[in-house]
């Protein structure tokens, strides 16, 4: 390759040198100059020099070209799965050792004083359902491999337990990943894991940092071997709101608290002493159950899906799904549907959307509130969980980080405990 081509090379972003397909498919994206900019600062490193840094996923090196350029008295390492990609920053940056490997089953001696860098992130599986399909050999592997792996596991999250493994006592990790860890139940062993081996530093950045991706962001800041957790709000790129720092911190959901949202919470009761929250029957178990119908026929009822639930009513009659029941035979899906309850929508922009299913019938997805005893009161509650300061609490606490409404969420929400008919205020 001419100088020419290499010179061109530094003009383009890693999306522009691959075909879009390819490296959707490794779950790459370039990250944008000033947040290069941003996570060095905040990496707090006081001495730059002698430092073993690395950069795993490195694609173009954005992170050890942007250090090196500031602070070149340092040993710089890269770790690229891509070959091409691989061949394009070996020749750019002969300085730095980058090395071919994919890094979760990359092995190696040394610990690392920085790690630092944009992981790629996606769910792995099947071209046609999820972005990352090029390392679907691997996932088997992977899942036996990482402690934190759970559910339907993003990528970035094995990305953050291996480069936990590769630092040195009191070294720093300085990623930016999706904000999902911090709330998602798929993410419950890496938030134990993070707990246990060292102090977080949260920076959440908001969705849109990336072109063409709604995705919300965070900057995680890992130090290993210390304790405790701090949250902040980045605006505008260099005004930073810090929530709260907490010396100790066990791997709970992170949420942003503030004053408003414990005042709300303030003489109520968790949702999740009241009520079993169970997610309905998924795609697949509604596809192959041998009762269920493509076809609409006497006697059958539609399943329904988060598009028949609105605020405060259900509509029983479109059929979204696809698929139909009888509605006798609705339990045969899950023995709940047989009994009247509030249904809670799963995707809905991060707000709560609640109903009273009275007719029973039968879901497909979503989440459904069972009471734990007789002396609930439904109406109330439902109209509660849709009021506008149920809305107003979310959305504070909870933010951008996703459209979803997790069961660990809704178990935690706070409802007055008046509704519940015997119980003393």
């Amino acid at each position: 390759m001419t100088s020419k081509h290499i010179s061109l090379i530094k003009k383009e972003p890693l999306e522009k040198l691959l075909e879009k397909e390819i490296w959707k498919a490794y779950g790459a994206v370039s990250t944008p100059g000033w947040v290069v900019e941003l996570m060095v600062r905040l990496a707090g490193i006081k001495k730059w020099e002698n430092l073993k840094i690395l950069e795993p996923g490195c694609g173009l090196c954005e992170f050890l070209n942007f250090i090196y350029q500031r602070y070149p008295k340092n040993y710089f390492i890269g770790v690229e799965a891509h070959p091409e990609i691989f061949q394009y920053a070996s020749l750019l940056y002969p300085q730095f050792e980058i090395l071919l490997a994919d890094f979760l089953l990359w092995e190696t001696n040394h610990k690392y004083d920085l790690i630092i860098g944009n992981p790629p992130y996606g769910i792995i599986g099947d071209k046609s359902h999820y972005p990352i399909h090029y390392l679907k050999p691997q996932k088997e592997i992977y899942k036996n491999l990482f402690k934190t792996w759970y559910g339907k596991y993003n990528i970035y999250g094995a990305f953050v337990e291996k480069a936990i493994y590769l630092l040195k006592n009191k070294g720093k990790l300085v990623y930016i990943i999706p904000a999902t860890f911090m709330i998602l139940d798929e993410f419950k062993f890496l938030r134990k894991f993070l707990a246990i081996s060292g102090k977080i530093k949260i920076y959440y950045l908001g969705p849109k940092i990336f072109n063409n991706k709604n995705v919300s962001t965070v900057i995680l800041i890992f130090i290993k071997g210390l304790k405790g957790i701090e949250l902040y709000e980045v605006k505008n790129g260099n005004k930073f709101i810090k929530y709260y720092k907490k010396e100790q911190y066990q791997g709970e959901i992170i949420r942003f608290e503030t004053q408003e949202t414990k005042e709300f919470e303030k003489d109520k009761i968790p949702l999740g002493e009241v009520f079993d929250i169970y997610f309905a029957a998924r795609s697949p178990e509604v596809k192959k159950h041998p009762l269920v119908s493509k076809k609409p026929k006497g006697g059958l009822v539609p399943i329904l899906t988060g598009r028949n639930l609105h605020k405060g009513w259900i509509d029983y009659e479109k059929c979204y799904s696809g698929f139909y029941i009888p509605q006798k035979y609705a339990s045969a899906l899950r023995d709940f549907y047989a009994i009247p309850h509030i249904v809670v929508g799963h995707t809905k922009g991060g707000k709560v959307i609640s109903a009273i299913d009275k007719k029973c019938y039968p879901w497909r997805e979503e989440l459904h509130l069972i009471p734990k005893n007789n002396n609930v009161n439904l109406e109330k509650i439902s109209e509660y969980l849709n009021c506008d300061e149920v809305q107003k609490y979310m959305k504070a606490l909870y933010k951008e980080i996703t459209p979803h409404i997790t069961i660990t969420q809704l178990k935690l929400l706070p409802i007055p405990s008046n509704f519940i008919k015997g119980r003393l205020l």
